[in-house]
């Protein structure tokens, strides 16, 4: 049964969204930061982890981009998980002033929390939100988390769908040590930083266009090392075994400063 790490408590989406992924039986494996469930595939204690990268709502999770940079993993699979929130708690709406959640969570839930007048207090976990809010018995206290984490802490819910919109969708990263084999509808992320040069990122840019690879994704990030300079990281139809992939990729090499590829895997429908 392949074991699958996640961050935070039982009932997080991360662990819905696993279970969601995998068509068979896991066996999921509760950890507290993004670092932990990387460093427990790349140690052989569980055989994949499951990164949350972007909301639909929120936009990208930085922390996960940044760790993908030093991690040794693969990326093998991405999916798309729905997100429903619930407000829980033990009083009734108009009797609580502070709402406990993940800030991912409580971004997405922003309309909500401003027209009721709520203080807003980050948790690290929308699940451990709930674990939260049982350890502080403040009746005039109340969380964000899902439908699962309420049912396993045996917490009422006050009201469900509280998210902004219903369009709100977090996509996935599934990393394992393995390499993903060649399918007929792949996608391959990369990371690189160009050369602190005029036209730079548009001569990158062109290479694709000129092998004809369609980008469906590109973000920076700053490196860390030097004010103002960035990391890009880009996603592109095709698997890295292509040949059109490969002739980029070397080309890449030639003008880039740094290159990692991620991986190459099957692209996830948005369902």
């Amino acid at each position: 049964m392949p074991r699958v790490a996640f961050q935070g408590e039982r009932g997080a989406y991360s662990e819905a969204a696993a279970t969601s992924f995998f068509k068979e039986s896991i066996e999921t494996i509760p950890y507290p930061t993004f670092y932990d469930i990387l460093e427990s595939t790349e140690l052989g204690k569980s055989d994949y982890a499951i990164l949350p990268i972007e909301n639909s709502l929120e936009g990208s999770v930085g922390e996960s981009y940044d760790l993908l940079l030093s991690t040794k993993l693969n990326v093998v699979g991405e999916t798309y998980y729905r997100i429903r929130h619930c407000l829980i708690g033990f009083q009734s709406l108009d009797k609580i002033d502070t709402v406990y959640s993940h800030p991912q969570a409580l971004g997405q839930c922003r309309k909500f929390i401003q027209e009721h007048k709520l203080k807003a207090v980050p948790t690290y976990d929308t699940a451990g939100s709930v674990k939260i809010l049982l350890e502080l018995k403040n009746d005039k206290s109340a969380c964000i988390a899902s439908k699962n984490a309420a049912e396993i802490y045996k917490v009422p819910i006050m009201k469900e769908g509280i998210e902004d919109t219903t369009n709100n969708f977090t996509r996935f990263l599934i990393l394992a040590k393995k390499r993903q084999s060649k399918t007929n509808n792949d996608k391959t992320s990369i990371i690189f930083s160009v050369k602190h040069v005029p036209g730079a990122l548009y001569n990158i840019l062109e290479k694709f266009n000129a092998n004809k690879i369609n980008l469906t994704k590109i973000e920076s990030r700053p490196t860390k090392n030097t004010p103002w300079e960035y990391n890009f990281y880009v996603d592109f139809e095709g698997h890295q075994v292509d040949a059109n992939i490969q002739d980029v990729l070397r080309k890449l090499k030639q003008n880039t400063e740094f290159l990692k590829v991620l991986g190459s895997y099957p692209r996830a429908e948005l369902i």
